[in-house]
């Protein structure tokens, strides 16, 4: 039978007298060892102040008296803390720190731990079970030593409380320099909607920024990076090596990655571009020829575009094959062998369409293109005059270079304002 047992918040046990089982004092509880990876949540040792310094014992070799107290069992050992265990101490790597809460998208700090006992027959197990976040736990920190703890504990029992269970808990390593290596598992973080990684990466410091960028994967930081603020995304692409900067820049569409380089200094974005594979830093290169504030400063070159005489078979094909983002893609193009443009197919159309139906019968009677070099002034005139899903770009002989989409004119009125 596995019975659970009170929950206590760390700033509770904190100073909890530790005796051997003849009763005499062998020290009062300092920290809390936590495990990491297969083990994380598990407490793995509890850290005695004692005559001899910090030292650390199994919580498996301690028992809670009814008195209140914690007790070492007869075979328990204690040994010095040295700093190089594998494990994450709860009050000084904790407390007062950011964390994500992946479950509710948003960067919060820590104010207590709680914890709970668990027992299976004599076996007692300590575990975190959740992280305390409003206003209880910093009272309880606040009125620590001030008066007896049953007391404050009946005072911060009328306050809400505000906690995250600890499965929905994220830590961010900031400093490799410190005593501890967090193990940190992003996969969760990874499933969130770039748009909420974006705000999470927004309320975060600087070093915790680059440190949570860093261990998602390139594709995902990619898709965050582009919905971040541009002065945020410059800081953060200049803190990365040329090399990281370079994977994540490659993941992302042509024309964010450009106009992102652009802000950068010329060495920075050189640098980064030298890294960069040589079909995407060719098509990235092409971009920055242009002037950001033009129809091909805005555009992006990852399109779908077949011949005129293709049938919608042939547009499934296409989609199917297609290196870019599919979710970003609202109509197939219909271009001659010189890439003139000669028709737009919204992508809605092939749903009913039969296989061998023609796409030229399926074109839009009066589609709208746009000059590279229009300013981006006009570009969302047309967009908002037509209704426009996405807006082909041509050059100056009618020839298809790239394609706006409806979120870049949604950013550039973003960013005007």
């Amino acid at each position: 039978m596995r019975d659970k047992l009170a929950i206590k918040a760390l700033t509770t046990l904190q100073g909890t007298p530790i005796t051997d089982v003849e009763g005499r004092l062998r020290g009062r509880l300092k920290d809390i060892a936590v495990g990491t990876g297969a083990d994380a949540g598990r407490v793995a040792g509890l850290v005695l102040k004692t005559r001899n310094g910090l030292e650390v014992v199994p919580a498996k070799e301690l028992r809670w008296t009814p008195s209140g107290a914690l007790e070492l069992r007869p075979e328990a050992t204690l040994r010095e803390l040295k700093g190089d265990e594998n494990f994450i101490l709860l009050r000084q790597d904790l407390l007062d720190r950011q964390i994500i809460d992946v479950h509710g998208r948003k960067v919060v700090r820590v104010n207590d731990v709680d914890l709970q006992w668990f027992t299976t027959g004599n076996v007692e197990d300590l575990r975190v079970s959740e992280v305390e976040t409003g206003l209880r736990g910093a009272l309880r920190r606040l009125l620590a030593g001030t008066m007896p703890k049953r007391t404050i504990e009946a005072l911060v029992r009328k306050i809400p409380a505000r906690v995250i269970p600890w499965q929905f808990v994220d830590m961010i390593e900031v400093d490799p320099a410190r005593r501890v290596k967090l193990r940190i598992e992003h996969e969760r973080l990874a499933q969130l909607h770039p748009s909420d990684i974006a705000d999470i990466l927004e309320n975060l410091a600087p070093a915790e920024r680059e440190a949570v960028l860093t261990t998602l994967d390139e594709e995902v930081a990619a898709e965050a990076l582009e919905e971040v603020d541009p002065r945020l995304q410059k800081s953060l692409v200049e803190a990365l090596d040329s090399e990281t900067a370079a994977g994540i820049v490659e993941e992302m569409d042509p024309s964010a990655a450009a106009d992102l380089l652009a802000e950068l200094p010329d060495e920075r974005s050189e640098a980064i571009l030298e890294e960069m594979d040589p079909e995407e830093r060719q098509e990235v290169e092409e971009l920055l020829e242009f002037r950001e504030d033009s129809a091909a400063g805005r555009m992006t070159t990852e399109y779908i575009a077949v011949a005129h005489t293709a049938t919608v078979g042939d547009a499934i094909q296409a989609l199917r094959e297609f290196d870019g983002d599919p979710e970003t893609v609202t109509e197939i193009y219909l271009i001659e062998e010189n890439d003139t443009l000669k028709g737009v197919v919204p992508l809605a159309r092939l749903v009913l369409a039969r296989p061998e139906t023609r796409l030229s019968v399926l074109t839009e009677p009066h589609f709208i293109s746009v000059q590279g070099d229009a300013h981006q002034n006009e570009v969302a005139e047309l967009f908002d005059k037509y209704n426009l899903r996405a807006l082909p770009v041509v050059n100056g002989a009618g020839k298809l270079v790239g394609a706006i989409e409806a979120d870049h004119v949604i950013a550039f009125l973003r960013g005007s304002h």
